[in-house]
């Protein structure tokens, strides 16, 4: 169990994190092709969220839960600025402009930009001497070549659907193709910020539960705020189709509330390149849903620029993995295993050994 709990964990919760979101991509362009305010989706979300887990937060972290300060409050709108406000913002509009599938395919460039960040910041080094270190430098640029491949070519369609003159009557043309890539691209260019961030607010406000309700408080009053740069007609918070109310509450209970809390405690295990790494998951769950459920259109330029997207990815993790397990092999003391042979008591060697696979932490 303790294996599991340890090594497992992170990789299955992010695994199921990353398919629900897939699945509410496909239900969110649904809703915003009705016609609905970007920001009152990413409103509705965030006070969902906070709804949630606020009994979860004040029970589970009532005597563990320490002081909030100035400080860890300030970070914490910082926070909520980056990975849940801003980063809707440009993210819901652009999926508004392209589809399902290119949305959750502009996730898989998570890692490559998360990665970029962490180096500018030096949360990661970058040893180009090296073949796994070429790989690791190389995988980023490929995943941001995939991206732009998707942004610059769009491609036939290769589906047969119901809904291709309503698609063709909501992309108007490439233009708004390249518009609303451009601003998926931000949009995820904002969370990848925000992974770095809340890898230093964990060291300071190290409660899940209780440091998410407080970002989605803070994200709700920053996204309600940010809904009135388009309007403040009162009549488009009031909903009454029901598709939109069952999407928002399985994207604020499930997609921000507890996708939230298991990131961040998949941020503390693992790091925030670990966390990002598995973003693909998005883009099959995104497509299959969209494709197979809602019926929607799949594009060549979608499927080639995704398929690179993800080499470049791939290429990234197992440079990443190589690159680990060769510093491992020359951080390890040469008379270590000699030591070992002789000494009855294995405990600093062992302490050692569990310190040097640490994988891909800040």
């Amino acid at each position: 169990m303790s294996c599991v709990d340890g090594k497992w964990a992170p990789l299955i919760v992010i695994n199921v994190i990353y398919t629900i979101n897939g699945m509410v991509n496909a239900l969110l362009k649904k809703v915003l092709d009705g016609g609905i305010n970007h920001m009152v989706v990413a409103t509705y979300r965030l006070g969902i969220s906070t709804l949630f887990l606020l009994p979860i937060a004040y029970f589970w972290e009532r005597k563990t839960r320490p002081k909030l300060t100035a400080s860890v409050s300030c970070q914490l709108f910082v926070s909520a600025l980056f990975g849940a406000s801003l980063s809707q913002y440009f993210y819901l509009l652009g999926l508004s402009y392209t589809s399902a599938t290119l949305g959750s395919a502009f996730w898989g460039t998570l890692p490559s930009i998360t990665f970029i960040m962490a180096l500018i910041f030096r949360f990661e080094k970058l040893n180009m001497k090296t073949k796994a270190g070429c790989g690791v430098g190389l995988g980023p640029i490929i995943s941001l070549a995939g991206a732009l491949l998707l942004t610059m070519y769009q491609g036939i369609p290769l589906s047969n659907s119901q809904e291709h003159a309503t698609v063709l009557n909501i992309h108007k043309g490439h233009e708004n193709w390249i518009k609303g890539c451009f601003l998926l691209f931000i949009g995820v260019a904002f969370f990848s910020s925000w992974m770095l961030i809340q890898a230093k607010i964990h060291l300071s406000y190290p409660c899940p539960y209780s440091g998410t309700v407080i970002l989605s408080v803070f994200g709700t009053l920053q996204c309600a705020l940010l809904s009135l740069i388009k309007t403040r007609d009162v009549e488009e918070w009031i909903l009454r189709d029901k598709l939109t109310i069952i999407t928002l509450i399985i994207a604020g209970v499930f997609s921000q509330g507890i996708a939230t809390v298991g990131m961040s405690w998949c941020i503390e295990k693992r790091g925030p390149v670990f966390t990002s790494a598995f973003s693909p998951v998005i883009l099959m769950s995104a497509t299959l849903f969209d494709f197979l459920i809602l019926h929607r259109m799949i594009y060549l330029g979608s499927v080639i620029g995704s398929v690179v997207v993800v080499i470049g990815l791939y290429l990234f993790l197992w440079s990443k993995s190589k690159q680990i397990a060769d510093s491992k092999i020359v951080m390890l003391p040469t008379n270590t295993v000699g030591e070992a042979k002789e000494e009855e008591d294995h405990t600093d060697v062992n302490k050692l050994g569990r310190l040097l696979v640490s994988p891909m932490t800040p």
